[in-house]
């Protein structure tokens, strides 16, 4: 639940699951992966190396969360 329309305020969670356990999650106001499981932390380490990767994942805040901020 959120209540502004800020694109500070609002945070995207993309989350990584394997049998119905989640491994890992990219958390936009912290701006990088964190793992949950040996195997999730290892995943996150090797996907927060790529630069390019965690800038799109940003982006995809702007272009998902502030377009449908209205809705």
């Amino acid at each position: 639940v959120f209540s502004s329309p800020e694109l500070k305020d609002i945070e995207y969670i993309r989350s990584n699951y394997y049998n119905k356990l989640e491994i890992a999650r990219f958390d936009s106001s912290l701006g990088r992966f964190v793992g949950y499981t040996e195997f999730g932390v290892k995943q996150a380490n090797y996907w927060n190396k790529d630069t390019s990767f965690i800038a799109a994942l940003n982006a995809q805040r702007e272009a998902v969360c502030l377009t449908t901020v209205g809705i």
